[in-house]
């Protein structure tokens, strides 16, 4: 990552677990650091894109949970995989890193995600809120209407073929139900052009271990459709 780690910015920005951020002309010399590799043929557009945006929002403070964070989380993994996965909202080990699904509940999903042959070098992995509510409560709706621009245009970004929403505050996110996960995950639901599965969160399956065969089900169910489908892509890594 280009950039001095005394500049805010830059030390935000890092904390997406990005390769690089592009900043408009004269930006990058002006902090002292290298233009970006915009022309870089190893770098998709995609990535691209998305780094722009991370660095938009990298000081948001939209809503109360700027407040209290200590570090945004925007998301990470591979933009052009066509295979998103979306979570509610960063905990404290989140908080304290910058990335998202790394304490016990992410541990899990890496889990998870093995099971059926995936990591994250070929999904990508967000939240519905970019920052922790305190005390890990459910995010509040304004918090949610605040933030979702930002879910929303890194799913124009990256238009999935295949998004996963873990957990209700995601599904409410992403399909605007407030039905149960039990009734949301009988079947497949359309966002888009993206197929949409709703399925538990790690962090439920963690409480209530008797979660983990629905779960698998789910899986060796989105198992199938990424390989009717052909995901996830693998190009473009840069």
């Amino acid at each position: 990552m280009p950039g001095r780690p005394s500049d805010p910015l830059w030390h935000a920005v890092s904390t997406f677990g990005l390769d690089f951020v592009h900043l408009p002309p004269g930006a990058a010399a002006s902090r002292g650091a290298p233009v970006s590799p915009q022309t870089d043929p190893g770098i998709s557009s995609v990535r691209r894109a998305m780094s722009d945006l991370a660095a938009e929002v990298a000081g948001c403070r939209a809503c109360r949970l700027a407040e209290t964070r200590k570090l945004p989380v925007f998301g990470e993994g591979n933009p052009d995989s066509g295979v998103v996965f979306v979570g509610e909202g960063p905990g404290q080990t989140e908080d304290e890193t910058g990335r998202p699904f790394v304490g016990r509940a992410g541990q899990l999903l890496d889990r998870i995600l093995a099971s059926i042959d995936l990591d994250r070098t070929c999904c990508y992995i967000a939240n519905a809120v970019k920052c922790r509510p305190p005390g890990n409560r459910v995010p509040l709706p304004d918090e949610m209407e605040a933030c979702g621009w930002i879910l929303e245009r890194q799913l124009e970004i990256i238009s999935p073929g295949v998004i996963v929403a873990l957990g209700a505050s995601a599904a409410s996110a992403l399909l605007g139900s407030r039905a149960s996960i039990a009734q949301l995950r009988v079947g497949w639901h359309s966002r888009g052009e993206a197929s949409l599965m709703v399925t538990y969160h790690p962090s439920a399956v963690l409480r209530t271990p008797a979660l983990k065969r629905p779960v698998w089900e789910d899986m060796k169910k989105l198992r199938s459709r990424l390989n009717e489908i052909g995901l996830p892509r693998r190009s473009g890594n840069g």
